[in-house]
């Protein structure tokens, strides 16, 4: 399940990393694979790389949007915060 603090983090991470190196963009190993479950399957984080030219097997951060990118079912799709499980009774 991806929560919004998980894609936070992720996304602060992103920002110091460019803010640090100062470059137009950058390839960076994935220091999350280990402790946040959804980010096992991203070897790689390209930061502000083109996704047309980033690895599809790599998590690629859009600084202009502050956006997390996945390449799923053939297309790049945003990394959004999972909603909980519907029980079908309305609140309130």
């Amino acid at each position: 399940m991806t929560t919004k603090e998980e894609i936070d983090e992720v996304i602060s991470w992103c920002e110091e990393v460019k803010k640090e190196k100062g470059v137009m963009y950058t390839v960076e190993r994935n220091p999350f694979r280990d402790r946040v479950d959804w980010m096992a399957r991203f070897p790689l984080i390209e930061i502000d790389r083109p996704k047309e030219t980033a690895g599809k097997q790599n998590l690629v951060y859009d600084g202009t949007t502050r956006s997390l990118w996945q390449y799923m079912n053939n297309t790049w799709m945003e990394i959004i915060p999972d909603v909980g499980p519907r029980t079908g009774k309305e609140e309130g």
